[in-house]
């Protein structure tokens, strides 16, 4: 069992694999956030309430993070834009079932990040379209989406909602953690051609 360990590792990095940075971090993201989602029920269990009904329907998002390596194969803009996508709608279905007291809709915020930052200037309208609708659904859609799923108390609330923000924040900062490394990169690369053409 163990064995098979370092060869679940070496697959997983081949399919994240891609010869575009920003398509590879990309696709870095979208297995994380999916290799995590399975343990969103625990970590509700253990520090909220244990009632987690709701958070077993939040894995019909899983596919479409799954899926963002292959469809980058295909498209590389579709793919990429496949992650925050899926991230919008991850948010939206969370909204409804926990409720917009579990803060939940915080998610927004690297979902917009990721927009922003996967695109490159002449993709920048793709970018822009995601980020937009991110800030439309936090704007448009508070009144729309009736009483929650599931029904906590106030402590309980507060605790989901710390372990959202927390959550969203970690999120976040390994976004800009992987792109400071490609920003690092590419000033390597700039620095490497000038040295050959000073000389």
């Amino acid at each position: 069992m163990i064995s098979l360990f370092p060869a679940l590792i070496k697959t997983v990095q081949a399919y994240a694999r891609h010869p575009d940075p920003r398509v590879a971090a990309a696709n870095v993201i979208a297995l994380l956030v999916a290799s995590n989602q399975p343990f969103y029920p625990f970590y509700l269990f253990w520090l909220v309430s244990p009632d987690i009904t709701p958070a077993w329907f939040t894995f019909l998002s899983t596919p479409f993070f799954l899926a963002v390596p292959a469809i980058a194969r295909w498209n590389t803009v579709a793919g990429r834009g496949l992650l925050p996508l899926a991230g919008i709608g991850n948010t939206v279905l969370s909204t409804w079932l926990f409720g917009a007291a579990s803060a939940v809709e915080i998610f927004l915020v690297p979902c917009g990040v990721l927009a922003l930052l996967l695109f490159r200037p002449g993709e920048r309208w793709a970018g822009l379209m995601l980020t937009a609708l991110a800030f439309g659904v936090f704007l448009g859609l508070p009144d729309a989406y009736g009483p929650p799923l599931a029904r906590y108390d106030a402590a309980e609330y507060a605790a989901l909602a710390r372990l959202n923000v927390i959550s969203a924040g970690a999120l976040t900062a390994f976004v800009a953690l992987m792109f400071s490394g490609l920003l690092a990169q590419a000033e390597q690369s700039t620095d490497a051609a000038g040295d050959k053409k000073a000389r």
